[in-house]
């Protein structure tokens, strides 16, 4: 496959909903509606319990890296010590705000403030689809480009550390391990992804999932 280039992702992301093929390579309309459903959602994994509350509306930022080489997609690992997801490979990004206009706004915010990018450095070309966590919230994740190089600053308190994943890698399906778990008397797919020894699962797999699905060839 050759390199993704910008101009390949921005079509791709402009033009998604008629070119997505399933990234789980089923052409039954029913198998591939299920198998997007598993891509939207982990609040059917085993041990979670539907939130109390509303959803609380949250934002991402998939921050593509235009390095010479090939594109690759930031993602962090959050500190062992916060009270929700420690310890978690994630995307930066965070709770909506209500002075934060937009998805886009608060995705730029958190990320200036969780990674020290800044939002002036980030071009953004569109978004995936939204995705429902199993502790209540709804993730708008919003796609942008970034020049390297990156001079991050990172916040200790929130982040362990920050690093890129290629975009080749994402985009190869062989990455990937489908997981089927028994739930009440039915079944819940989902994602993970292994890389570098760190294992990357739930909402942050099924986006990078996602992604691939939206740019796959």
């Amino acid at each position: 496959m050759r390199l993704m280039d910008r101009d390949r992702v921005m079509q791709r992301l402009s033009g998604r909903a008629a070119g997505r093929r399933g990234f789980g390579g089923s052409a039954d309309p029913e198998e591939a509606a299920a198998f997007r459903h598993a891509l939207r959602s982990d609040r059917g994994l085993p041990g979670m319990t539907p939130p109390s509350t509303e959803l609380r509306p949250a934002a991402v930022l998939v921050a593509l890296v235009d390095h010479a080489h090939g594109m690759a997609v930031l993602l962090t690992q959050r500190t062992a010590h916060l009270s929700a997801h420690a310890g978690q490979i994630a995307f930066p990004g965070g709770s909506i705000e209500e002075d934060d206009p937009d998805p886009v706004a608060a995705a730029l915010r958190e990320t200036e403030e969780e990674v020290g990018l800044a939002r002036d450095r980030v071009s953004v070309v569109g978004r995936l689809d939204t995705y429902v966590t199993g502790t209540g919230f709804e993730i708008t994740p919003i796609v942008g480009l970034v020049a390297p190089p990156l001079a991050l600053a990172i916040d200790a308190f929130e982040v362990a550390e920050a690093f890129e994943v290629p975009l080749a890698f994402i985009l190869d399906r062989r990455n990937y391990h489908r997981i089927e778990r028994a739930v009440g008397t039915g079944s819940r797919s989902f994602f993970a992804l292994p890389f570098e020894g760190r294992n990357i699962w739930g909402a942050t797999a099924g986006l990078l999932v996602n992604l691939a699905e939206v740019l796959a060839d």
